[in-house]
């Protein structure tokens, strides 16, 4: 899929979308780059080169990572660089900004997993002839909502990312919408659950119209939800579980579709959701019966999730 031209300018068009690919999406290591970006290359010497340019015109910086038995390079844009991707405004803009800190820090395996869970995607759409890029999600993008179960609060949804698939089949073209949540065992069942519960309060939030200053008759209750003002369709949730052996992911699916099932939020909500491995996602693709419905039937489904929590198209 080709990409436009855009900053940092005077650099090929391969460290420009490095420079897009590393604004969006925060952190990310020279092989996903290399996958995502120059997979016609048998080789990855020629996207290092490239980020070498980028590194020494100032726009990127790196971290060393041991993986696996080797070190591999972490990129992320610096201040200079992410200006110079703003400057063309291709991209919705981003206030977060990567630090060699961060780059270290606790959450550089889980951004690293989004990543992953997210080149699963382009790789498998590249194989079958579907549409979906290094540019086709969007790390935590806030919902806002409010929930009957805590009165009075703004509360915030932010999913790891929010992905579009183009689904081509047979000339015909559908947009998909995905939610993605990536767990890497290091929270509780309970808490994984309760992410599940705020999916399905945002499906049922519909926001209040506010009532003129001084009238004190009753507010009415807004008949569209709030996140229709978003998707045309609600989106599908995938949670994507990693960090432990494939046996130990398959007890923590059950347990938490134990728990989805005590929910009354969930039973009563007709969004779909579905829980895979990543390991699963990366060698089978999301088009294969490798997402297990949160409730209902564990019959294994792909990511259109037909058999899950309800009829919504």
């Amino acid at each position: 899929m080709p990409y436009p031209h855009s900053a940092p300018t005077g650099l090929g068009s391969v460290a420009q979308q490095a420079a897009q690919v590393l604004y969006q999406h925060r952190l990310v290591s020279t092989m996903q780059l290399h996958r995502l970006i120059t997979p016609h290359h048998t080789r990855s010497e020629f996207l290092r080169r490239q980020l070498h340019t980028l590194r020494q015109a100032g726009f990127a910086e790196a971290v060393g990572r041991r993986s696996t038995g080797q070190t591999q390079l972490l990129w992320w844009l610096t201040e200079k660089g992410a200006q110079a991707v703003e400057a063309v405004g291709l991209l919705q803009s981003r206030a977060y900004r990567m630090s060699q800190e961060a780059a270290l820090g606790p959450l550089q395996e889980h951004t690293l997993a989004v990543v992953e869970a997210g080149a699963a995607f382009v790789e498998h759409a590249r194989r079958l002839g579907h549409e979906c890029g290094p540019l086709d999600w969007s790390p935590e993008i806030a919902h806002y909502y409010r929930d009957d179960s805590r009165p009075g609060e703004e509360l915030c949804l932010v999913p790891d990312a929010v992905l579009s698939y183009v689904h081509t089949a047979a000339k015909q073209r559908t947009l998909l919408t995905f939610f993605v949540e990536v767990d890497r065992t290091q929270m509780t069942i309970a808490r994984l659950a309760q992410k599940l519960h705020a999916y399905a309060a945002y499906h049922e939030y519909a926001p209040q119209p506010q009532t003129a200053r001084g009238n004190r008759g009753p507010r009415r209750q807004a008949t569209m939800p709030a996140w229709r003002s978003r998707y045309p369709v609600f989106p599908r949730l995938l949670l994507v579980l990693t960090g432990a052996s494939e046996d130990r992911l398959a007890r923590r699916i059950a347990d938490l579709r134990s728990l989805a099932a005590s929910d009354p939020a969930l039973a009563s909500t007709p969004f779909r959701a579905g829980v895979t491995t990543l390991n699963q996602l990366h060698v089978s693709g999301p088009f294969e019966p490798i997402f297990t419905p949160v409730l209902g039937s564990n019959e294994p489904v792909d990511a259109w999730l037909r058999e899950s929590l309800g009829a919504l198209a």
